[in-house]
């Protein structure tokens, strides 16, 4: 039995503004809608166009307040192949919520409050 990555779920409070974020922030961009016949929610998956892993944004239409993330311990990971370009956008943008000097990270906050990692393409780095 092999199990692989689909997707991960996020709710959001405000669709329009996190479609905004991830498309600006991310460039991830809508691959899918569901719609309930009732209006009552709106699924919304975002993909990077590179993997085949996608973000999907639940909207439900009787949320009246944003969602309380607790201590916001769970985040989800992007690899930035220009990092220093990824830092200046998100600078700009005012988005930057923690930076790990020392480990060569840092993370931005979407609208909702959730926290995404920014981690260079290590890959690309030369081997000392």
């Amino acid at each position: 039995m092999k199990f692989t990555f689909y997707h991960n779920n996020i709710n959001v409070f405000d669709l329009e503004k996190s479609l905004t974020f991830y498309d600006q922030a991310l460039g991830l961009t809508e691959v899918r809608r569901r719609e309930a016949e009732d209006g009552s929610f709106i699924l919304v998956f975002l993909a990077d166009g590179t993997t085949s892993h996608q973000l999907e944004l639940t909207w439900l239409r009787d949320r009246e307040t944003p969602y309380n993330l607790g201590d916001n311990e769970s985040h989800i990971a992007f690899i930035a192949d220009d990092f220093q370009a990824a830092h200046e956008l998100h600078k700009k943008m005012g988005c930057i919520c923690f930076e790990n000097q020392k480990m060569g990270i840092y993370f931005i906050e979407d609208p909702d409050g959730y926290w995404l990692e920014i981690i260079p393409d290590r890959s690309k780095q030369k081997s000392s």
